[in-house]
């Protein structure tokens, strides 16, 4: 074949070729071939398949199991738009069609009637419906218009989602003071088109928002914002005129008063009221209410399907963290048909909100205000708590942080001093355990009683203020400050005798005092809403030397305890032996109730009670500074060391009070255990009493 004749031929082939291509494409266009479409010759199932696209969110599939003709033409990116604003927009999910049945017409058309069935962001969505279908040469296709979606959805309808926000439940004290709840704040925000000198404005506001110039700038920048709009830049402490007419207004609030008017005199600035979740007690219970953050993607996807959204909020801690489900409620949602002049045709599902719960705690906040002021300084802990009920009515940690700081967005400068302050203000101390001194010799004591080991009139004898039960204990001897006669456990008790109680723990021996404690609540959780740290006898699963034994029973070794399992121990001296379980929600007409019986004998219990009586109101008791003349008060004091090693000189101690009424028919008990840090040098012990006899004057005089 000569080589004319060979270009001849494949060009022939070429435009062949070409027209044939170009023929599909028009036969395409005109709806009478699709490529690639599966061959339906079962409506029922075309119609299933179709379904299941939707839920794999597969609009490609989708669109070419539709006759376009029948379907008005609809573009792929219009019909996909369409069907994903409205599927994703309500977030369906979980889509099954039910009750199908077919009925034939003329002209190769087969209608299938069924049932839809989904889930969507307001709940099941159901409704009847039906589906035409065309037979061609190629099997069965859909054909396709908005009633496919929902039956009464025209095409210029719109499918509209709207949230009604649930209301989120206040935190109470007992007597229905506001520990959490809804507040008002200053929202600062800037006009763009009003600013005049935009950079030197930028700067200024910047200053005084405590901002970096570029986060504003980044915030004006936004692809939603206008010259017209206002643009939140930062929530500021809202300031009431309640505040500036008092009498001597804080110089806290008249800063915040001078650093809005300076705001409000560079043009483009607002200034509007906001709602927030506020916290009136600020530090007074900042760890114990805790706070809110808004949501991250991680909480979201931790939290799916529990209705958080991007704009909601989350309990990080405290009462807010841990009520969270009760306090969150449940935001309302309406799903609708909005016709082409806005007005509502149909509404499709409508979830009612659910405003969260108020949850009222057992908390009195006026005596939280005041055992905060009296340690605000301090680092400290404090458990306050109705001996005879288990109501805790406070929870102290000091010093503390304004939980506000967390709503209003705090800088990266104030998290950093917080988180780099030596005295940790966001560590909780009341959820820890510490050594507990001399408050805890009146336990050793109910032990050796109720063990039969102490005899409460047997005389230790006299062995000055410093015993080593024999040299095996090296250069080691125990130590105690006052001297007294006769050596018996209630004068043990009065004057606070180290020595008598780390014999008292030699004779009540390793194995029954591990007993008793573990049968004490030691090594388990305390049963309470709030997890603390679990008490302990030793770093490890025994008391391993007879030194440590005795050192246990002054409440050094290896002991250490939570204020509030502390707190629950003295419960049983004034409660016939029982230990009080502890509760932080209120209830009215709750009764108390009992978390371990018989925890001592009646007579050890009456027998330790007599004693911390006399700590309080002997002249020789360690706690005598606290006497009242009024009520009777029962009461132990205790400093507890704390250093690197025996030999160590330069370490610090732990002071400790606690202490309670004692007449079960008083209309207000009260029983406080308090702990501070670093008192050596200021007092000690007496220095921690000092402070919880200014709260008890107060609380007892009110």
């Amino acid at each position: 074949m000569s080589r004319k004749r060979r270009r001849a031929k494949v060009r022939g082939a070429f435009v062949i070729f070409t027209a044939i291509i170009f023929v599909a494409v028009l036969v395409r266009a005109s709806g009478i071939f699709t490529k690639e479409k599966d061959v339906w010759v079962n409506p029922d199932e075309l119609l299933i398949t179709y379904m299941n696209y939707i839920q794999a969110r597969n609009y490609e599939a989708m669109y070419n199991m539709i006759d376009l003709q029948k379907s008005g033409n609809i573009s792929q990116d219009d019909f996909a738009n369409r069907n994903s604003k409205i599927y994703e927009g309500i977030e369906m999910q979980n889509m099954r069609i039910e009750n199908v049945s077919t009925e034939e017409i003329e002209n190769n058309q087969i209608t299938v009637k069924y049932q839809t069935v989904f889930d969507t962001i307001a709940g099941e969505i159901q409704f009847e419906n039906e589906a035409e279908f065309v037979k061609g040469d190629n099997g069965y296709l859909i054909v396709w218009n908005d009633n496919l979606i929902f039956p009464n959805l025209a095409a210029g309808d719109k499918v509209r989602v709207q949230i009604h926000e649930a209301e989120r439940g206040n935190i109470l004290d007992r007597n229905g003071k506001v520990l959490a709840g809804k507040g008002i704040a200053s929202s600062v925000g800037v006009v763009p088109g009003k600013l005049e000198d935009r950079e030197a404005a930028l700067q200024q506001i910047a200053g005084l928002l405590e901002m970096d110039v570029d986060s504003v700038k980044k915030k004006l920048n936004a692809g939603w914002v206008k010259e017209d709009s206002f643009v939140p830049l930062k929530t500021l402490p809202k300031v009431k005129e309640t505040d500036l007419m008092e009498f001597s207004p804080s110089e806290e609030v008249l800063k915040e008063k001078e650093r809005q008017e300076q705001l409000l005199q560079i043009s483009g600035v607002m200034i509007s009221d906001v709602e927030i979740r506020e916290y009136p007690f600020k530090e007074a219970a900042a760890h114990l209410v805790g706070y809110v953050q808004n949501v991250t993607a991680e909480d979201l996807e931790k939290h799916e399907g529990e209705g958080y959204s991007a704009g909601s909020v989350i309990g990080r801690s405290g009462m807010e963290g841990l009520y969270e489900k009760e306090l969150k409620g449940q935001d309302g949602c309406e799903i609708y048909i909005e016709d082409s002049e806005g007005n509502k045709k149909e509404v499709l599902k409508n979830k009612i909100k659910k405003n969260g719960e108020n949850i009222k705690l057992t908390v009195d906040a006026y005596v939280q205000s005041l055992l905060y002021e009296q340690f605000k300084q301090d680092k400290s802990c404090t458990v306050a708590m109705n001996q005879y009920t288990g109501e805790v009515l406070a929870l102290v940690s000091t010093p503390s942080f304004d939980n506000n700081d967390f709503i209003m967005g705090m800088s990266d400068e104030k998290w950093t001093a917080l988180n780099e302050d030596k005295s940790k203000p966001l560590y909780n101390r009341f959820r820890q355990v510490w050594a507990p001194g001399s408050t805890f010799k009146p336990i050793i004591g109910a032990i050796g009683l109720k063990t039969g080991a102490i005899n409460p009139n047997e005389d230790y004898g006299n062995e000055g203020l410093s015993w080593q039960k024999d040299s095996s204990w090296g250069d080691y001897y125990v130590t105690t400050l006052h001297a007294y006669e006769p050596i018996v456990l209630e004068n043990a008790i009065i004057y606070s005798d180290n020595i008598y109680f780390a014999k008292a723990a030699l004779k009540i021996g390793e194995k029954d005092l591990m007993l008793s404690l573990d049968g004490l609540g030691f090594n388990q959780e305390v049963p309470f809403e709030i997890a603390l740290k679990e008490s302990q006898y030793s770093n490890t699963d025994t008391i391993e030397s007879e030194v440590q034994l005795a050192d246990s029973g002054y409440g050094q070794g290896q002991i250490l305890v939570s204020p509030l399992h502390l707190a629950c121990v003295y419960t049983s001296f004034v409660n016939h032996g029982d230990m009080i379980k502890p509760y932080l929600r209120y209830s009215e007409g709750s009764e108390k109730e009992i978390w371990i019986e018989d925890a001592f004998p009646d007579e050890a219990a009456v027998c330790i009670l007599d004693g911390l009586k006399k700590v309080v109101n002997n002249p020789h008791g360690t706690g005598y500074s606290a006497h009242r003349e009024d009520i009777v008060l029962a009461g132990k004091t205790g400093t507890a060391e704390i250093k690197a090693s025996k030999d160590d000189n330069s370490g610090t101690e732990l002071g400790w009070f606690a202490v309670c009424t004692t007449d079960s028919e008083m209309q207000n008990p009260i029983l406080i255990v308090s702990m501070a840090e670093d008192v050596k040098g200021i007092g000690g012990s007496g220095y921690v009493v000092k402070k919880v006899s200014n709260v008890l004057d107060e609380y007892l005089n009110r």
